[in-house]
């Protein structure tokens, strides 16, 4: 736990406030801390966030093509179900269940790389997993990253103010913290290179494996649809990379206390269980806090789970060879009388 409490970069406000509770700022503030933590002319420690804006900035163009240029119903269809079917679950396979809490486990590196670029990279692994730990071990306390009693402003530029590695661990602390990533494939900076560099990721095979990524997927759309077609995923995918940003405040009942009776059933924090995001990623929130490590978090019939859906679809095939769901316990702990009547059925 104290690891996870110094592995991140503390804001220039700090964790905490005077009496200990959540330190709030005021939107001036967290707009001067964005754009501090942005600037590579400052500190050179600071690209990591910066490539990541800045791929965002990238997407704008495509969008603005697409609408004023190329715009369509098709398209309109097409990148619907590219930024938030397609993108949102991506993000689940990869980013959540595979990056940050190893839910399953790749036969071979072939099909990690090959799940790792299904869809534009465009959130770096590293501002991802590493602070997701510690939005588990402090969740809705000071020190999460995201947490959504410090308002909407606080999660939704938490990716820099708030989720970037600690610059100055020591050597066996910038271990454990490779540790937490060593599975995923990312080449990682040796320790003499994370001082220079401030990351775990190496700046220059980030950013020719975002080149190559690009490269590929405009290619593969401009043949099969042209420039329409790129314009029209590339712009949804940038919609995706701004709207993700947003998930944690609504995920964790925006600050206040909306759980329900029946419907989420961890009460050890805020986050919920929410229609849109489950059934379009299958992030059913509260379920993942109840059982973070598994591959599944969609457990009741209603709850599709496209993510679930892929990683089963991945064993099958031989592509995925172990996985945890947690079904089976969430029946049992949580709905033990369904759980008895389901037996019965079975039998």
């Amino acid at each position: 736990m104290k690891f996870l409490e110094n592995v991140l970069e503390p804001p220039a406000y700090g964790w905490k406030n005077n009496l200990g509770g959540l330190s709030k700022p005021n939107t001036s503030q967290l707009f001067e801390e964005f754009f501090s933590r942005l600037n590579i002319i400052k500190t050179k420690k600071n690209w990591l966030s910066f490539t990541s804006w800045l791929l965002v900035l990238f997407l704008v163009p495509f969008l603005v093509l697409f609408i004023f240029k190329y715009f369509s119903l098709y398209g309109l269809v097409i990148a619907f179900i590219y930024g938030m079917v397609v993108m949102g679950t991506h993000g689940t396979i990869w980013h959540h269940r595979y990056c940050t809490h190893r839910a399953y486990k790749f036969t071979n590196n072939f099909w990690r790389f090959f799940t790792q670029n299904l869809t534009l990279k465009i959130i770096p692994e590293e501002i991802y997993a590493v602070s997701h730990h510690v939005h588990h071990a402090l969740s809705d306390k000071p020190g999460d990253p995201y947490n959504a009693q410090g308002g909407f402003f606080y999660c939704f530029l938490a990716d820099v103010n708030h989720q970037p590695i600690a610059r100055d661990m020591t050597e066996a602390d910038y271990d454990k913290c490779v540790n937490l990533m060593s599975h995923t494939g990312i080449t990682q900076n040796t320790f003499h290179q994370y001082k220079k560099w401030g990351t775990i990721a190496n700046p220059l095979r980030t950013i020719i494996s975002i080149v190559l990524n690009w490269s590929f997927w405009f290619i593969v759309f401009y043949l099969v649809g042209g420039l329409a077609l790129v314009c029209a995923i590339f712009g949804a995918a940038g919609i995706w990379a701004v709207g993700v940003r947003t998930f944690n405040y609504e995920g964790h009942g925006k600050g206040k206390d909306k759980r329900r009776e029946g419907i989420d059933f961890n009460w050890d924090d805020m986050s919920i269980n929410q229609i849109w995001p489950g059934f379009v990623a299958g992030e059913w929130h509260n379920n993942h806090h109840l059982y973070p490590k598994s591959a599944r978090s969609g457990f009741k019939p209603y709850q599709i789970d496209n993510a679930w859906y892929y990683i089963k679809f991945m064993s099958m095939i031989g592509a995925v060879s172990w996985y945890h769901d947690s079904k089976e316990d969430f029946y049992k702990n949580c709905m033990p009388n369904k759980s008895i009547q389901t037996k019965i059925i079975e039998h």
